[in-house]
């Protein structure tokens, strides 16, 4: 929200409800800060160069270490300039329309930039895949969200047709999802703890990461839906094979449940967790090594023997789903765990330790 604000938007909060009146008069040179949130460099760059003549991008921890190579060679193609290869930057220069490459299996924000940017431009835009698309779902819920908004792209394979001079409107509220990649902790540790149940869930959402209830069912835990109420328990936990190129977010807290599960579990297609907020299989392989598990950390993937975890010290590389996943883990560990850098958590789940403690998980903080 700061960064729409840095570009002219007005936005007032009420409660859980956010109004957000449009951009008349976008600010030139505006600075705008993305923290450590890869999202909103990749989504806004293409949409802040579609907007105004320039404007400084800034960010803090890993981001500036994570790719937008791909994304910036491509603006640089339609007229855009960087000062700079990675953040602290600027960019001048407004964006172009015309026809744009772009790898399916880096970061699908790319993709989403992109589609939010092109229908502003005054030509036709045509966005093309060059190699398989992963975290489709992602780039599905940006189309469906333009849809609603007035916005048209035509889909045909690998390519998007989207044509220029188009105009944003809304006419309603929306009610925004419940969301399933936060979820998705809590269902593990009650898959691992005790019986949890969850409300508010969204069961035909398009959020890939509602996957959590099948890949919970295959490890073996209990799962029960009734109406509005999602409920996970204890089964008999066994190891198995998952592919996890469209649910990269799920693959730390499923390693937990895997060092929790009779017999090996293999998670493949990974190597984009490399570029996250940490080294996350890096990370997730030290977070189970740490807590008495049995890892081995392969190029694009983990291998993680089953049995039991013990406790200890892990360390959270800053990174949000390591700590979380790191608490899930206590619920099964035989002594305490201590987590280095909890408070990474307020990147996407400020109130994580309140709700853990709510549901008679035990924190202290240190």
């Amino acid at each position: 929200m700061g960064c729409l604000r840095a570009l002219g938007a007005e936005i007032c909060r009420d409660g859980d409800t956010i109004t957000v009146f449009p951009i008349k008069n976008p600010t030139e040179d505006s600075l705008l800060d993305c923290g450590e949130s890869g999202s909103t460099l990749r989504f806004l760059l293409p949409v802040a160069a579609a907007l105004c003549q320039s404007a400084r991008f800034t960010g803090k921890g890993r981001l500036p270490e994570r790719p937008i190579v791909h994304l910036a060679d491509e603006m640089k193609k339609h007229g855009v300039a960087f000062s700079a290869e990675k953040l602290p930057f600027q960019i001048s220069g407004r964006l172009t329309g015309g026809a744009y490459f772009l790898p399916g299996n880096v970061s699908s924000q790319y993709i989403t930039g992109l589609l939010l940017a092109l229908p502003l431009l005054s030509r036709e835009s045509t966005l093309n895949l060059t190699s398989k698309l992963e975290s489709g779902a992602y780039v599905r819920m940006t189309l469906s969200a333009l849809e609603r908004f007035g916005i048209h792209a035509e889909v045909s394979g690998g390519t998007y047709a989207i044509p220029g001079g188009q105009t944003f409107s809304s006419s309603e509220a929306l009610q925004v999802d419940s969301d399933w990649s936060n979820a998705a902790f809590f269902l593990a540790a009650g898959a691992l703890g005790g019986k949890i149940s969850l409300t508010g869930l969204d069961l035909n959402s398009s959020q890939s990461d509602r996957a959590i209830l099948d890949l919970l069912r295959r490890f073996g835990a209990e799962i029960e839906v009734r109406g509005g109420l999602v409920t996970v328990s204890p089964g008999k936990l066994r190891g198995c094979e998952i592919d996890v190129a469209e649910i990269p977010d799920l693959l730390p807290v499923l390693s937990v449940v895997a060092a929790c599960s009779a017999g090996e579990t293999r998670f493949t297609n990974a190597g984009r967790l490399r570029l996250k907020e940490s080294d996350r299989l890096t990370a997730t392989a030290a977070l189970i090594s740490s807590l008495g598990g049995t890892v081995t950390e392969l190029p694009d993937g983990l291998l993680i023997g089953g049995g039991k975890l013990s406790g200890g010290v892990a360390d959270s590389f800053r990174d949000h789903r390591i700590a979380m996943s790191a608490a899930v883990a206590a619920c099964r560990c035989a002594r305490p765990v201590t987590i280095l850098g909890a408070d990474a958590v307020r990147k996407s789940y400020p109130a994580f330790f309140e709700e853990y403690a709510k549901l008679g998980g035990r924190v202290h903080v240190l």
